[in-house]
C-alpha cells in the first residue's frame, strides 16, 4: 500500500530512470546485499530489535525492506519516485511517497529507527533534511545514515547519479549539527574498496564502457568468482567496521540518536 505524503520532481535528486531500469541488477549485487546486513547489525547493536518500528528513507529498489521484512521488523519504505514504489509494491508492505525537500505531516506512528543509506549526497541541503526527519523518531531512537566517502574518488558514476558530494568524518559530522540528533559514532565501510576504486580513476579506459557511460554499465560484475570474492570480502570487514577498525573506506556510516 502506498500512502502520499508529498510530492516532488523525483529526477531532481536521481535520476527516475535508473531506479526503474535497475531493479533486479541492483537486487542481484553483493554491495547492496552487504550495505543491508550492515544496516541491521547497527540496529541490533543499539538494541533496536525486532518488531520495531523502522522507516527506511529513500527506499529505492527495497533491498532495505525486504532485509527488516526477513527480520521481522515493522518496516516501511520512503520515496520520492512514485514509480519505483510501484514496483515494489507487494501485499502488507508499508509504502510512502514524499519529498524529503518538505516538511513531512505531524504523525503519531512515530518510528524506533530511521534507515538512510546513500540519500543525502542527493540533496542539496543535506543538514535540513535530516532535522526535518527528527520529528519522525520517537527520543532515543536512532537514525543510521551512509553516504559516499572520499572527495578524490567523486567521478563520472557520482554525476551520473545525482550526487552532489562525497564526505569525509568531518563534513557528515556537521551534517547532525542543530539537528535534534546527538551524534554517537562515525565509522569507515569498504575500505578493500578504495585501491580499487583508485586504479580505476587513474586509469580511465581500465574498465572499458560505452562512448556515454550509463548507470547500468558501471554496475557491471566482474566474471565468476569475482561476485563471490566481493560477498567474502564484504563480509571479512564487516565486524572491522562496526568496531571502528578501519582507517578509510568508500562509505562513510554514522549512527545518531534523537534527543530527549
Amino acid at each position: 500500500m502506498i500512502v502520499t505524503w508529498s510530492k516532488g520532481p523525483a529526477d531532481d535528486d536521481m535520476p527516475e530512470s535508473i531506479l526503474v531500469e535497475n531493479l533486479e541488477r541492483v537486487r542481484r549485487h553483493p554491495w547492496w546485499t552487504a550495505r543491508a546486513e550492515l544496516a541491521l547489525a547497527i540496529l541490533r547493536r543499539n538494541g533496536v530489535l525486532a518488531p520495531a518500528r523502522i522507516l527506511d528513507v529513500g527506499c529505492g529498489w527495497g533491498v532495505n525492506l525486504r532485509a527488516l521484512e526477513k527480520m521481522e521488523y515493522e518496516a516501511s519504505g520512503l520515496d520520492i519516485s512514485r514509480r519505483i514504489l510501484e514496483l515494489i509494491d507487494e501485499p502488507q508492505r508499508r509504502l510512502i511517497e514524499a519529498d524529503l525537500n518538505q516538511t513531512p505531516p505531524e504523525t503519531q506512528s512515530l518510528y524506533e529507527g530511521l534507515l538512510m543509506l546513500d540519500v543525502l549526497e542527493h540533496l542539496d541541503d543535506d543538514r535540513g533534511t535530516v532535522g526535518r526527519l527528527a520529528k519522525l523518531l520517537r527520543p532515543g531512537g536512532i537514525i543510521v545514515v551512509s553516504v559516499p566517502a572520499l572527495p578524490e574518488l567523486f567521478s563520472e558514476f557520482d554525476q551520473i547519479q545525482g550526487h552532489r558530494r562525497r564526505y569525509v568524518p568531518e563534513t557528515l559530522s556537521a551534517v547532525f549539527e542543530g539537528t535534534g540528533f546527538v551524534l554517537t559514532k562515525i565509522f569507515w565501510w569498504g575500505a578493500w574498496m578504495v585501491p580499487v576504486l583508485r586504479r580505476m580513476r587513474l586509469k580511465p579506459g581500465s574498465t572499458p564502457l560505452p562512448p556515454a557511460p550509463t548507470y547500468s554499465a558501471y554496475l557491471r560484475l566482474p566474471p565468476w568468482p569475482g561476485p563471490l570474492v566481493m560477498k567474502l570480502m564484504f563480509g571479512w570487514e564487516k565486524s572491522r567496521a562496526l568496531d571502528g577498525r578501519l582507517r578509510t573506506g568508500s562509505s562513510l556510516f554514522a549512527v545518531g540518536t534523537r534527543a530527549h
